[in-house]
């Protein structure tokens, strides 16, 4: 669960003073009478006299003043102890916050208020209340129009928050379904913000969303997905019509240099959308958008992750990633083999990159010999289970794709590989352990090819694998 950067702490005279009241909430040190005067100060800013504003005064509505904000900011922090986020709800502080929300146009005000309700929102109890106020819901939703990134950021981190509560996920994905504008908002951020925070978290929710309910995802692909060809020239400009995977391209742009969990959330959203035929035609079916995704993937697992000179053990950090992508070019190179971007000279470092992976995935599931670290690692035992998964599947993917490439191998490619060293005995060990038995045919058919290019290799690989000797 997220929550926001803590404020400064309170200071001493101050600690003493709520102590001395004796009206602490819960186990906290926090007065239940500061609470509501801050709470009380809020009411006032959007009481009926202080909103009936002329264009004279609008401008100070804009700002907050600087006592209110560093009390409503202390909540915000405070709003992280459950006590304190029982008492707001039990004092019905959301129904304030929805007041600030709908009549306030401080950015600085909704920021912090959204900030609070998406701490409050972390306690199962008070994210099924918040959840179950349609009133609420739909402001909350409409906050994600907003043009402030600093709002727009918390409101992301709230409907994760709700998104990821069992009880409660069917209810925003239906209120979303229900508003098509936010796909429009959402698709406008990930392809125009700057903000990594912003559009890390965008991606976590859209990344959820789609996990969650696969008709939604459906109807987001389906969106903008032809241009109008009958659209006045004017109206074209005025009504910009998004299409879901650039977006999703230009955020992982954005964010692939500075945050790995980010790229990890638009890797996996590509990979979601291959597991459907609309999915892989968005993709592929416009020549530029397959062209931008299979080079940007392409880029990233040839030039950046799981170098030569990376230690195994960074494969740990890259598994999902990894995964994610290889999935997405093997969606790509089976569904577009006749692409001109899909050139065949790709193959080799392709190769390359998925045998490395094989090799450090091999190095990741050893065992330690030692007794000692492995009762040390026993302890660990759920999350060694966990990364044991997650390798598996990396495996599995890279296997599934490699095999696919060998299909296409030719002669000529063989022999460029074996003297560019992409191919030699021990990398073609690797992908025979790999990819036997499931995949024999394809290696038996390798193994010709390889008698035609370099017999000795190809007998010393024969006497490794005695099973795939092949009769010449």
């Amino acid at each position: 669960m997220d929550r926001n950067p803590s404020p400064p702490p309170p200071s001493r005279d101050q600690d003493e003073e709520v102590v001395a009241g004796g009206d602490c909430i819960g186990s906290t040190v926090y007065s239940k009478h500061w609470l509501f005067g801050v709470l009380s100060g809020l009411i006032q800013i959007v009481s009926p006299e202080n909103t009936k504003s002329s264009s004279d005064d609008e401008e100070q509505q804009m700002e907050l003043d600087e006592e209110m904000e560093n009390e409503i900011c202390r909540v915000w922090d405070m709003s992280m102890d459950e006590d304190v986020a029982l008492f707001l709800q039990e004092f019905n502080a959301p129904d304030i916050f929805l007041g600030v929300l709908a009549k306030s146009k401080c950015p600085r005000l909704r920021e912090i208020c959204v900030g609070i309700l998406g701490n409050m929102a972390c306690f199962q109890e008070i994210c099924v209340s918040i959840s179950s106020d349609k009133n609420l819901g739909q402001v909350l939703l409409h906050c994600l129009y907003d043009s402030d990134p600093p709002t727009l950021l918390e409101t992301s981190r709230l409907l994760l928050t709700c998104i990821s509560q069992t009880e409660v996920a069917n209810v925003w994905v239906e209120r979303i379904r229900e508003h098509p504008a936010i796909y429009d908002s959402i698709c406008f951020i990930m392809s125009s913000s700057t903000n990594v925070d912003l559009l890390v978290k965008v991606g976590e929710v859209v990344d959820k969303l789609f996990d969650l309910d696969e008709k939604l995802m459906l109807e987001w692909i389906g969106n903008g997905a032809v241009q109008p060809l009958d659209q006045p020239q004017e109206e074209s400009e005025e009504q910009q019509v998004f299409r879901i995977v650039p977006c999703v391209l230009e955020a992982a742009k954005q964010v692939r240099s500075e945050n790995l969990e980010g790229l990890d959330a638009y890797m996996h959203i590509l990979q979601l959308l291959t597991t459907v035929d609309d999915g892989i035609q968005a993709i592929v079916q416009c020549s530029d958008t397959g062209k931008d995704t299979w080079n940007l993937l392409f880029d990233l697992v040839c030039h950046e992750f799981c170098q030569p000179d990376d230690p195994p053990i960074i494969l740990q950090e890259q598994k999902t990633v990894l995964a994610s992508i290889f999935s997405v070019l093997s969606a790509i190179y089976a569904s577009q083999s006749e692409q001109e971007y899909l050139k065949i000279e790709n193959d080799l470092p392709l190769i390359d990159s998925l045998i490395r992976v094989l090799q450090n995935v091999e190095q990741c599931q050893k065992k330690p010999e030692n007794s000692a670290e492995s009762n040390a690692e026993e302890t660990k035992k759920s999350d060694l289970t966990q990364d044991d998964f997650h390798l598996k599947i990396l495996k599995d993917i890279s296997c599934e794709f490699l095999s696919n490439i060998f299909q296409v191998l030719t002669k000529d490619i063989v022999a460029k590989g074996l003297k560019e060293g992409q191919l030699n005995k021990q990398k073609c060990c690797c992908a025979f352990h790999n990819l036997l038995p499931f995949y024999s045919p394809v290696v038996e058919d390798f193994l010709k090819i390889l008698h035609e290019v370099d017999k000795t290799l190809a007998r010393n690989l024969e006497e490794s694998f005695p099973s795939l000797k092949v009769q010449t």
